[in-house]
C-alpha cells in the first residue's frame, strides 16, 4: 500500500494536509536535489512519522538578479526523485502565495553576525531567516533537517527562528562527491575539470585544518593560505576564516572550531567548512 505523494501549492492545502500530524519532519530545499538533500530526507524519514519537503527558490535571499536567474531549477526531475523516496508532502508555493502577508517587524541581522557570507552577500541571510520563519510557522514541524555545509545558515536559523517555535533543527553532516567536493546544487554549473579542481581545494583545506596550530600566528597562516589557494588554483577566495562553532566568534584556543571558506571558480560561488 503506497501513500500517494501530495503536492501542496497553497497555504490552505498545506494546513489541511498537515494540521493533524504530530511528528512532522521538514526538509527545506531550493530544488535541484542531490545526494546531500537525499541524506536529509532519509534522516527525516527515520525519525518522523511524515516528511514534508519544500521546493522553493527564494528570490529574497539572492543579492543579485543574475544569480537568481542562473540558479539551477528542474522541478520534474525533483518530483521524480521525491516520489521514489516515498515522500508524503511536497510544498511548492508561488512567491505571491508565500509573501502575501507583509512582515510587521523587519528581520534585521545583528552586526556581530554580519560575517562570512553575510558580509559579502548583503541581505542574503535576512532573506533566509524571513522565509524560514514563514515556513516553520506555517508547517509547524517537529524537526527541521538542514545540512552542515551551510553552517552559518544552520547557526542563524537555529538561533533566530527555531527558538520562536517548538521546532528542533537537526543538523546533518555534509555529503561529498568522489572528488571530496561538498555537494551543492551550484556544482551543476561547473565543468568536469572545475569539479575536479574544487575537489582538490576541499582536500587541500581539509589537510590544512588538520595541521593548523592555534596560536598568535593564526591570522598570518590563514592569509598565506588564502593567497596560496588563489595562486595555485587560479580562483578568487572571498574568505578563509577559523571560527568558534558555538557562536561564530573568532577564536579562543580551547573551543571547537571550524575553518570556513567561500570562493569563486569562474563566476560560480562555492562554500565549505571543515
Amino acid at each position: 500500500y503506497l501513500l500517494q505523494m501530495k503536492i501542496l501549492r497553497t497555504k490552505n492545502d498545506l494546513k489541511e494536509a498537515t494540521n493533524k500530524i504530530k511528528n512532522l519532519g521538514f526538509v527545506p530545499t531550493m530544488g535541484s536535489l542531490h545526494n546531500g538533500h537525499i541524506s536529509l530526507i532519509k534522516k527525516s524519514k527515520l525519525i518522523c512519522n511524515r516528511t514534508l519537503v519544500s521546493i522553493y527558490v527564494n528570490p529574497k535571499q539572492f543579492n543579485s538578479k543574475k544569480d537568481f536567474s542562473k540558479y539551477p531549477k528542474n522541478i520534474t526531475r525533483d518530483l521524480n526523485i521525491l516520489k521514489k523516496l516515498r515522500i508524503n508532502f511536497v510544498f511548492t508555493p508561488s512567491t505571491k502565495e508565500i509573501y502575501k502577508e507583509k512582515r510587521i517587524k523587519k528581520i534585521v541581522l545583528p552586526n556581530k553576525y554580519k560575517i562570512l557570507c553575510a558580509k559579502s552577500r548583503k541581505g542574503h541571510f535576512e532573506g533566509v531567516l524571513d522565509i524560514m520563519d514563514r515556513f516553520i510557522k506555517l508547517i509547524n514541524p517537529k524537526y527541521t533537517f538542514m545540512g552542515e555545509k551551510d553552517f552559518q545558515q544552520l547557526f542563524l536559523v537555529n538561533k533566530f527562528i527555531s527558538k520562536k517555535y517548538k521546532n528542533k533543527i537537526f543538523p546533518c553532516k555534509t555529503v561529498r562527491d568522489k572528488n571530496f567536493l561538498a555537494l551543492s546544487s551550484r556544482n551543476s554549473l561547473l565543468s568536469k575539470n572545475q569539479l575536479a579542481k574544487a575537489g582538490q581545494i576541499a582536500k587541500c583545506l581539509f589537510n590544512f585544518k588538520l595541521s593548523l596550530k592555534i596560536n598568535n600566528q593564526l591570522y598570518n597562516y590563514l592569509l598565506i593560505k588564502k593567497k596560496e589557494l588563489q595562486k595555485k588554483f587560479n580562483v578568487k577566495v572571498d574568505y578563509l576564516e577559523l571560527r568558534n562553532e558555538k557562536n561564530l566568534t573568532t577564536l579562543n584556543k580551547k573551543k571547537k572550531n571550524r575553518l570556513f571558506l567561500a570562493y569563486y571558480i569562474n563566476k560560480v560561488r562555492l562554500i565549505d567548512n571543515f
